[in-house]
Formats: structure tokens, C-alpha cells, sequence
């Protein structure tokens, strides 16, 4: 099983990985980071396939995907 962890202090909330999602699993979150920005959170773990089109497109280099 494939995991998504968002390095929170780097995100800035841009949606890219949100749009990129095949399985449509992240969105941003309730909470912000010390930078102010809500920060994108993965909702289902589960269904995580491990293609990692999210981290690739992060202008960021805020999201990790292990597999």
C-alpha cells in the first residue's frame, strides 16, 4: 500500500496536486501552517495508488510518496 505524507510547512495550497490525483484522494485541509497557508491533506490513505503525479508537479517539493 501506497502512502502520501504533505510536508505542511512547505505547502502553500496551490491545488496542482489536487488537480493531477487520479483516485481524487487529496484537498486542502481545515488547518494552516506556520506560513498561514492551509495546507492539502490526503483523505483515504487506502486508496492511494502510488503513482506519485502529486509529488511530481509540487512546485513545492512538499509532498513524499511511499510505496
Amino acid at each position: 500500500m501506497a502512502k502520501v505524507n504533505v510536508l505542511d510547512k512547505y505547502c502553500k495550497s496551490c491545488g496542482l496536486c489536487i488537480e493531477v490525483c487520479p483516485k481524487k484522494i487529496l484537498d486542502i485541509g481545515d488547518k494552516t501552517n506556520e506560513k498561514g497557508y492551509f495546507t492539502v491533506v490526503c483523505k483515504d490513505q487506502e486508496k492511494c495508488i502510488g503513482c506519485s503525479l502529486c509529488a511530481t508537479v509540487c512546485p513545492d517539493v512538499a509532498i513524499e510518496v511511499y510505496k
